[in-house]
Order: C-alpha cells, then structure tokens, then sequence
C-alpha cells in the first residue's frame, strides 16, 4: 500500500534554499540531522527534500512539483503580500481543466504550481 510522494529536488546551495523554503514559504525544517547536502521541509502536509547539486545550471533545470491546495486566493494573496515573485507566465488564474493555478520558481528554478480545483 503507498501512503504519500515526497518529491526530491535538486539545490545548489543548502543555506539559500532552506532560507527561500523557510522564511519565504513558511515551511519548517524537519531534518532531525543536519546532513551535509540534504535538507527536508515541511509545511501542513506538504514535504519536499532537497539534493544538493554544486553544479546544476538553473537555466536547463526542469524540477516542478505540483502543490494541491485550499483557499488558494488566500495563499496567492498571501504570496503577494510577502512579495513573493510569481512566475511571469503563472500569475493566478482559471485553467481549462477545472483548476485555479498559480506558479512561482525556486532559488534553483524549481517550478512550484499551486493548485485548487473549483467547482
């Protein structure tokens, strides 16, 4: 029986992520050991690990983690009173397939896609 999917993706430098994760984001930091080049974060039920990649170009990385959400305009407002950078292509809006998205990169360029679906 699988239980949950925890994405793995990939960093360059560990002190920037876990401040964008933490401080940006909101999530915590759930490693109960500092290991060199690993970070784990968490925020309600959402867990995300990270690989430290020295040399990963942020350009050519093509990471996404699709988020499900509730309150969604709430969080985008959130996002945006935080002066959080939205994706210029995933500004907040009504998707075809019943879904209201909206996207934001990473340090590493790591695509995060919030998603709530709508009735």
């Amino acid at each position: 029986m699988m239980t949950s999917i925890i994405p793995k993706l990939p960093m360059r430098n560990k002190a920037v992520t876990r401040d964008f994760y933490i401080n940006q984001l909101g999530f915590v930091d759930i490693g109960s050991t500092d290991y060199e080049g690993y970070l784990l974060v968490k925020k309600n039920t959402i867990e995300i690990h990270f690989f430290e990649f020295k040399t990963l170009d942020p350009k050519e990385n093509y990471g996404q983690v699709y988020i499900r959400t509730k309150g969604i305009e709430a969080l985008y407002q959130s996002m945006m009173h935080n002066q959080i950078q939205i994706h210029p292509a995933g500004h907040l809006q009504t998707k075809p397939w019943g879904q209201k998205e909206f996207s934001l990169l990473d340090p590493d360029h790591n695509l995060l896609t919030f998603g709530e679906q709508i009735s």
